[in-house]
C-alpha cells in the first residue's frame, strides 16, 4: 500500500483565513499571565514583623483618640416626654396635635466641666428614618437651585402643589417635615445669644439652594408638617432648611441648630425653654437637647478610640502567638514533607 501523499502547503490567503477564523486570543504577555507579578513569601519574621508594626502603631492612635474624646464635655438633655403634661402623658398624641394647648417648658441644665466657647447647640432625633426610600427621593433639586424651575415639582408628591395647583416651593417630604422646636437659654436672667448663622455647609449654600429662589405656598398644602419658612428670604440663606435637607444615613442622628460664643464655667446653671412642636409621638421618636463643645477630632465619641485599641491589642497578641508557636515548634522553610501528596492516606508522613 502506497503510503498517504502530504497535503499540498497551504497557500498566504489560507493562513490569514485560518487565523481570522480562530477564537484564540493575539498573543501576548497579559493573556498569557506571563507579566511580573507580586509573590510574597510569609516568613514567620515578616508576618511577625508586620503585626507587631501594626500594633505598635495603632494602640497609641486609639489612646490618643480616646483622650481627644475625653476632652469634650457634653449635655445631654431628653425632652420629649418631660415636655409633656403630666394630665396629657397618657394621650402625647393629641397634646402635640392640638393647636391650644401650651407646648412651652422649662428646665435647668448645669455645667459638668468649663465649655469654652463655641458651644455647638444639637437637636438629636432618634428612630426617625431620614434614610427611607421615598423620603429621601421626595425632592426636587433643580426647583432648589434655580427660579427657572419653580415649577419643576417631579417626585415632591404628596407635596407637591396646592389644592388650586400652584407649585410648593420647597416642595417634598424632606422640606415638609423641618424641625421646629426652638430652645433659648439665660444663666441667671441673662439671656445667651445663640449664633445662627454659618451652620450649614458653605457647599450646599452655594450649588444646591438658589439665591433666587424664595418659599412659596410652603405649608398650604393638604397636609400641615413642621417649620414654616419667611418668604422674604431667599432658600440659600434659610441654613435651618439647608441643615435639615442634608438627610440622615441612620435612624439616631444630631443636627447642628446654632452656636453659643461665650465661655460656660463649671457648675452653672442653665436655663432653658423649650418650644415642643415636633410631632415624634406618632412614631415612638425621641427627642434631645445637646450642648456640645469639640476638640481636633471633632465631637464625643469612643468608637474610633476604641477600634484602634482593639485591632492593636490583637495584632499583638498574634505576634507573641505566633512567637512562641515558632519557639516551641519551629518549622523548616520550605520543607516539602509539608505537601499533602508527600503524606501518607493515615495522616503520618
Amino acid at each position: 500500500m502506497s503510503p498517504q501523499a502530504d497535503p499540498a502547503p497551504e497557500g498566504d490567503a489560507g493562513v490569514v483565513e485560518r487565523r481570522k477564523k480562530s477564537k484564540k486570543p493575539k498573543y501576548s504577555r497579559f493573556t498569557q499571565q506571563e507579566l511580573p507579578a507580586c509573590k510574597p513569601l510569609l516568613t514567620p519574621t515578616i508576618v511577625i514583623s508586620t503585626f507587631s508594626l501594626i500594633g505598635i502603631l495603632f494602640i497609641p492612635i486609639g489612646l490618643t483618640s480616646l483622650s481627644a474624646s475625653d476632652i469634650v464635655v457634653e449635655i445631654v438633655y431628653r425632652y420629649d416626654t418631660e415636655c409633656i403634661p403630666q394630665q396629657s402623658q397618657n394621650d402625647k398624641l393629641a397634646f402635640i396635635q392640638s393647636s391650644e394647648t401650651n407646648k412651652i417648658c422649662s428646665t435647668t441644665l448645669t455645667v459638668p466641666k468649663n465649655m469654652k466657647a463655641p458651644v455647638y447647640i444639637y437637636y438629636e432625633l432618634d428612630n426617625f428614618y431620614q434614610n427611607h426610600r421615598r423620603y429621601v427621593k421626595s425632592r426636587n433639586d433643580k426647583q432648589l437651585r434655580s427660579k427657572a424651575y419653580e415649577q419643576e415639582t417631579t417626585n415632591c408628591a404628596p407635596e407637591a402643589t396646592t389644592a388650586n395647583g400652584s407649585p410648593i416651593v420647597p416642595c417634598g417630604l424632606i422640606a415638609w417635615s423641618l424641625f421646629n422646636d426652638t430652645y433659648s437659654f439665660a444663666i441667671q436672667n441673662k439671656v445667651i445669644e445663640v449664633n445662627k448663622k454659618n451652620i450649614a455647609w458653605q457647599s450646599d449654600k452655594n450649588n444646591k439652594f438658589g439665591s433666587d429662589v424664595y418659599p412659596k405656598n410652603f405649608q398650604q398644602g393638604g397636609l400641615i408638617g413642621g417649620a414654616k419658612l419667611n418668604e422674604s428670604i431667599p432658600l440659600s440663606e434659610q441654613e435651618d432648611l439647608i441643615v435639615w435637607m442634608r438627610t440622615a444615613a441612620l435612624p439616631q442622628f444630631r443636627k447642628l441648630y446654632g452656636r453659643i460664643e461665650t465661655d460656660l464655667a463649671a457648675n452653672e446653671q442653665i436655663s432653658v425653654t423649650i418650644e415642643n412642636n415636633y410631632n415624634t409621638y406618632s412614631f415612638e421618636g425621641e427627642k434631645k437637647l445637646v450642648l456640645s463643645t469639640t476638640s481636633w477630632i471633632g465631637g464625643k465619641n469612643d468608637f474610633l478610640g476604641v477600634a484602634y485599641l482593639a485591632v492593636g491589642s490583637l495584632c499583638l497578641f498574634l505576634a507573641l502567638a505566633f512567637i512562641v508557636l515558632y519557639l516551641l515548634k519551629p518549622r523548616t522553610l520550605g520543607d516539602p514533607s509539608y505537601l499533602s501528596w508527600n503524606k501518607n492516606p493515615d495522616g503520618h508522613q
